[in-house]
């Protein structure tokens, strides 16, 4: 009777070492942290970096578990929202620059001499559909 929630618990701190064990990773071994201080030239806030990738994910973790519901006005949720999407952002942007995807994207199509406009493109792009998703997915 015992054995089956044990072994839900085990199951379940497996899968949350296995996963993040595997970001501590990502984040290590592609150096993608250090990278995005450099891009910002915030090297002395290194350790901010860390904690905030820890005390954020521990959070998320925390609150996919609790499911808890917040009675926020909309102004402090447009400061939470901006606050993801530019982590969010900044994220995948180390990541792109550490990879060298955009320049190996823009020589195989052919517009390795206008990769601004591309990257430009993709900002708007993804600016636009985060804008439609929200205005009309989410506000029905």
């Amino acid at each position: 009777m015992i054995i089956k929630p044990l072994f839900i618990i085990f199951l379940g701190f497996a899968g949350g070492l296995s996963v993040g064990a595997g970001y501590v990773a990502f984040l290590t071994v592609l150096g993608i942290i250090p990278r995005l201080t450099q891009l910002t030239k915030t090297m002395k806030l290194i350790q901010w970096y860390e904690w905030s990738v820890v005390i954020g994910a521990v959070a998320g973790t925390v609150a996919v578990l609790q499911n808890p519901h917040f009675h926020f006005f909309p102004f402090v949720l447009i400061i939470f929202g901006l606050a993801g999407g530019i982590f969010v952002g900044m994220m995948a942007g180390a990541l792109t620059e550490v990879l060298n995807v955009w320049p190996i994207l823009a020589k195989r199509i052919g517009v390795d001499d206008k990769i601004a406009i591309l990257l430009m493109a993709l900002v708007f792009g993804k600016i636009l559909g985060s804008l439609f998703h929200w205005i009309y997915f989410v506000d029905q």
